[in-house]
């Protein structure tokens, strides 16, 4: 790739698309919102945004053969950004007010409620972030970071000696207990949190993740 990536923003009736649209193009890219699947699977980037509830969410994911547009950019390597519930989608169900829905798959796991006393959680929070996070890079660790959300994935599926499978690059947060705020698995990477909504830090995190499209 030469030039200005090329960025697709996932237009499947979920998501502040022109937000991130705004943000997306201020860290550098050349961005189109649309869910045509050719412009989704040719572009160097896909983001993948998501509010809501996520069988909502994935109702709406699969009427636009979202799911099938991840699975085939990733068979390939090509790389996908989910933000807040498009990155919950990515995990293989979430369950939400007693409903059990089916996710993409990509990762293991269940997105469930988040064990704290006051929700959503809403507002400025830090995170921990491994040290050779390609989102992070730069970042210092007070870095504070958007979160809106009740429900997230808590855990990673590990192996007999602790060690998590697939070997990802684990981000964590803290709201009544410990949740998934990034995961960084090859071409597939995702984020809790509201970049475009971050401030500097978020701005930060987007301009790293469009430069790793090069």
């Amino acid at each position: 790739m030469t030039g200005t990536p090329a960025v697709t923003i996932l237009d499947y009736g979920s998501g502040n698309l022109r937000s991130a649209q705004r943000a997306l193009e201020r860290a550098g890219a050349d961005v189109t919102v649309t869910h045509d699947r050719d412009a989704a699977i040719d572009c160097d980037g896909l983001v993948v945004p998501g509010v809501g509830a996520f069988a909502a969410c994935m109702e709406g994911l699969t009427e636009v053969k979202g799911d099938w547009i991840i699975d085939q950019r990733l068979a390939g390597g090509r790389p996908v950004l989910g933000i807040c519930v498009g990155m919950q989608i990515l995990f293989e169900r979430g369950v939400e007010f007693g409903v059990e829905a089916d996710g993409c798959g990509e990762w293991p796991g269940t997105v469930s409620r988040l064990p704290a006393p006051v929700l959503p959680h809403m507002g400025w929070n830090t995170v921990d972030a491994p040290a050779d996070s390609v989102l992070f890079d730069g970042l210092d660790s007070d870095a504070r970071f958007y979160f809106v959300h009740s429900y997230a994935a808590q855990s990673w599926e590990m192996d007999n000696e602790g060690t998590p499978l697939a070997a990802p690059k684990l981000t964590w947060a803290h709201h009544g207990g410990p949740f998934l705020a990034a995961v960084e698995n090859g071409a597939l990477s995702a984020t809790q949190f509201h970049p475009e909504k971050s401030g500097d830090a978020g701005a930060h995190l987007l301009r790293n993740w469009v430069r790793s499209l090069a």
